[in-house]
């Protein structure tokens, strides 16, 4: 098995939908335009910075592994490393890799025959925290490492290390020289982050020794300590940097979850936070309260958070029941009654605190897009993939999620990068834009049509109309009556009163607090418990009713079988029709969608509902699911379990070498399974396959990025996956942090990131 294939397995395995973050540089700056967005981080002069200070910033969860290169590595690991490895290479605001002068005077690419050769000129400072200076015995040892040639390293990747020859000190030590066995022109992207050769050097070593911990380092901070009980890693000022000098003491990365992340900022825990549009919710809130615009609500109520939906009506009940004369439900509803005055009163003081908090918007180096599984069932026709993606309506969806928060909302025209990095061009005229009417011919082309008979089994589906249920308050899996199921498009068969009651039911339904306003979705909420049981029944009793009904009759009637009068004729089914919707060889047009159920994901469901809608216009019927986010990669997307998905995946600087195998033509396994590597919707050409691969062997830079704008052509028109938008990037930032926030394309600088001084009353000397 290539080391290639080794790594996508092992993706596949880890269930990481992300790739690294990779980097480079080259010329055509006019290339791609503008960013989407900008960064949003309070750009500061270093001079404005005071030197010294704390700073608590937010994580999902500390690394298992400080091994960037090991299949365990994630954004925690890549934060760490871009603070205290050499990178050699840097994005900047747009997305663009820039040489980086703390490691490197030049790289460059002096011979290209017979060999291409490219040339690094490191920093004389440039040392390791031992005080051994950073050279070729550093740059050969994780070529060793990661070309596969060796098996005992366990490396998740290995991408342009195998096209490496030979690396050999320059006329200097200060020199080295990378001779290629084959073209690569992504060179940039190697030795970033770089790891000493005490990582590197032993298969032990780089296996087990860059865990936990990373004894040398060369970058602005140094590792401190890892405390898996407080869940922090401290980032200290390494005393041995030649650069600018941090102007943080220290830097302490702490893990909360998401949902928790506005409690930690109100409790002082953290200072920098990425977080969700709930959260950001928040915060606006609390601003809009501390300017005196917010009022209350009704009957005095709170306006938002807990008890904001109670009416006056449930507030004297639960006050007529905690004082009633049955002594135990008094004493329940006085408990509960303590339980919810503990909860406003935490939340009030919360709102107080994030008075003081600012959010940062950019957009991130990510884009959202449909996934469509085209290895099987209706998908695996191009014709219905095409006619799918021209139903969307791809503005809409942009502005669904990004105009609300005052975001560019603009649809994203490439699989390969966003506005403003090299690569990136508009290529959605390969697929066209949103056309119902030759959506409609593709569909008829392929055979669909509407009222066409249905032969499957009546009844096995929840219809559009059944009750919308609140999946952030109902439970959900195995063993609790809701495992996320429901139907966009599908008619249930039920009598025109259900959908009375089902409006009944979610006029009832008790209001969201303001801060949770994305988190219910109605149409996307899962179908009730009782309507998948008895869906579940009339299928069965489908396939059954030839044979049982007319003995269930007999039973019934009291009539005892009489082997003389011989069995009745089973009854005929009524012939249906699949109406307004499509059919074909006696099958509705169903397709399954998949979704996160997590309480991060409100976005993604609330785009999933639209799609259906924008679908069900078609006469396609959606199935959706949502499933539990520890589950929705691995046994989900990775399998194939899927017709249609939402997920994002990251941008990069190098989409020759990262894209390929996101996009790469599923080839058959010896066991016959697919050997998918990260293509998981299973759509791929061999033309593709063959304009990255010369997009990354040719050394003209310009005419590489035409290679690769050519191949993403060629995906829009294959119409595997549809990208939707830049993902919103939100951060809560405390008053006077600088150079941080909404990065957007960019990378931090670390070495700049700190508290602004205090100004100075004017006249006054500073």
């Amino acid at each position: 098995m290539s080391q290639r294939r080794r790594r996508s397995l092992a993706l596949l395995t880890s269930g990481v939908l992300a790739l690294p973050l990779l980097t480079g540089c080259g010329a055509g700056d006019d290339e791609g335009g503008p960013a989407a967005a900008g960064q949003d981080i309070a750009t500061t002069t270093r001079d404005k910075v005071a030197d010294g200070g704390v700073l608590r910033w937010a994580v999902d969860a500390l690394p298992d592994t400080l091994n960037a290169f090991q299949a365990d590595a994630d954004a925690t690991t890549s934060r760490i490393a871009g603070a205290v490895l050499p990178q050699l290479f840097v994005l900047d605001a747009k997305g663009r890799p820039v040489a980086n002068p703390d490691y490197l005077e030049k790289a460059e690419v002096i011979e290209r025959e017979p060999k291409q050769v490219v040339l690094y000129k490191l920093n004389q400072q440039a040392v390791w925290s031992d005080g051994r200076e950073i050279g070729a015995p550093d740059f050969v040892a994780q070529w060793r490492a990661l070309n596969g040639k060796d098996s005992a390293y366990w490396t998740a990747r290995n991408a342009g290390y195998e096209r490496i020859e030979k690396i050999e000190k320059g006329k200097t030590d200060l020199e080295v020289r990378v001779t290629f066995s084959k073209p690569y022109a992504d060179w940039r992207s190697l030795f970033s982050p770089l790891y000493p050769k005490q990582v590197t050097g032993t298969p032990d070593a780089f296996n087990e020794g860059a865990r936990g911990a990373l004894k040398v380092t060369a970058g602005p901070f140094a590792l401190g300590a890892i405390d898996k009980k407080s869940g922090t890693a401290a980032l200290t000022r390494n005393p041995r940097w030649w650069g600018r000098q941090a102007k943080l003491d220290t830097l302490v990365l702490t893990a909360v979850p998401r949902a928790e992340r506005p409690a930690a900022l109100a409790a002082g825990k953290l200072d920098l936070a990425e977080i969700d549009r709930s959260g950001a919710d928040r915060i606006a809130l609390a601003r809009r309260d501390a300017s005196g615009k917010g009022g209350a609500g009704a009957g005095g109520a709170p306006a938002h958070g807990p008890g904001a939906a109670t009416t006056p009506a449930q507030a004297t009940l639960s006050w007529a029941t905690a004082f009633g004369t049955d002594e135990e439900k008094a004493a329940q509803e006085k408990e509960s009654r303590t339980k919810h005055t503990e909860s406003v009163k935490r939340y009030a003081d919360e709102q107080k605190a994030l008075r003081g908090f600012r959010v940062r918007k950019s957009l991130e180096p990510a884009y959202t897009q449909l996934a469509m599984n085209g290895a099987s069932g209706p998908l695996a026709d191009e014709r219905v993939r095409r006619a799918v993606a021209r139903a969307l309506d791809r503005q809409a969806l942009a502005e669904l999620v990004l105009k609300p928060l005052g975001l560019p909302a603009k649809p994203v025209g490439s699989h390969v990068a966003l506005a403003g990095q090299q690569a990136y061009a508009d290529n959605s005229d390969a697929l066209g834009g949103q056309d119902a009417k030759a959506a409609q011919a593709l569909l008829a082309d392929a055979g669909w049509r509407r009222g066409g008979k249905i032969t499957e089994p009546a009844g096995a589906k929840a219809g559009p109309e059944s009750a919308p249920q609140d999946d952030g308050k109902t439970p959900a899996g195995p063993g609790t009556g809701n495992d996320g199921l429901y139907i966009v498009g599908q008619d249930d068969g039920a009598n025109g009163d259900r959908a009375g009651t089902a409006e009944e039911r979610a006029a009832n339904a008790a209001a969201p607090a303001d801060g949770e306003r994305d988190r219910v979705s109605p149409v996307l909420a899962p179908a009730p418990f009782g309507a998948q049981q008895q869906a579940s029944l009339l299928a069965q009793a489908a396939m059954a009713r030839p044979v049982d009904d007319a003995k269930r009759s007999a039973a019934r009637d009291g009539d005892a079988a009489d082997p003389a009068k011989g069995s009745p004729a089973p009854a005929k089914q009524a012939t249906r029709t699949s109406g307004n919707m499509l059919a074909k060889d006696g099958k509705a047009l169903t397709l399954r969608f998949v979704l996160p159920a997590g309480p991060g994901s409100e976005s993604l469901r609330t785009v999933g509902e639209r799609i259906s809608q924008m679908l069900r216009k078609l006469g396609v019927n959606t199935e959706t699911t949502k499933v539990a986010d520890d589950s929705f990669f691995k046994d989900h997307i990775a399998s194939g379990q899927y017709d249609l998905a939402l997920y994002s995946w990251p941008a990069t600087a190098f989409p020759a070498t990262d894209a390929r195998p996101i996009f790469a033509k599923p080839e058959p396994a010896a066991d016959g399974s697919l050997l998918v590597e990260q293509n998981y919707t299973r759509v791929g050409t061999d033309h593709i396959d063959q304009l990255f691969d010369q997009a990354l062997g040719e050394l003209d830079e310009a005419q590489s990025r035409e290679l690769v704008r050519k191949a993403d052509a060629r995906i829009w028109a294959a119409a595997g996956s549809i990208p939707l938008f830049q993902r919103p990037e939100l951060v809560a930032v405390k008053p006077g942090l600088v150079n941080a926030g909404a990065f957007g394309l960019g990378a931090p600088r670390y070495q700049d990131i700190g508290w602004k001084k205090a100004q100075t009353a004017k006249g006054k000397k500073k």
